[in-house]
């Protein structure tokens, strides 16, 4: 019973870490893909950040991984224990 619980409360931070990392995957990537130079950087004038395209690979990684793994670990639940 505490494992099952376990489980369910590990799924939903993980589900939890998954949408945070693709909101960063967004913020920090998707929305600079068009800028991007030849050094796989980008500079904003405006807020004057400079936006690394490595940084798509890592926190899409990171989404990627954890989203999965915490819908898989939240429909495990759902099964009966035998």
């Amino acid at each position: 019973m505490i494992l099952r619980w376990l489980r369910g409360v590990l799924g939903a931070a993980l589900i939890g870490l998954g949408v945070l990392f693709a909101l960063a995957f967004e913020a920090r990537y998707w929305r600079w893909r068009d800028c991007f130079n030849e050094l796989g950087r980008c500079y904003d004038p405006v807020s004057q950040d400079v936006y690394l395209e490595q940084a798509g690979m890592v926190w899409g990684g990171l989404a990627a991984i954890s989203l999965p793994a915490g819908i898989w670990l939240i429909a495990s639940l759902r099964r009966k224990p035998s």
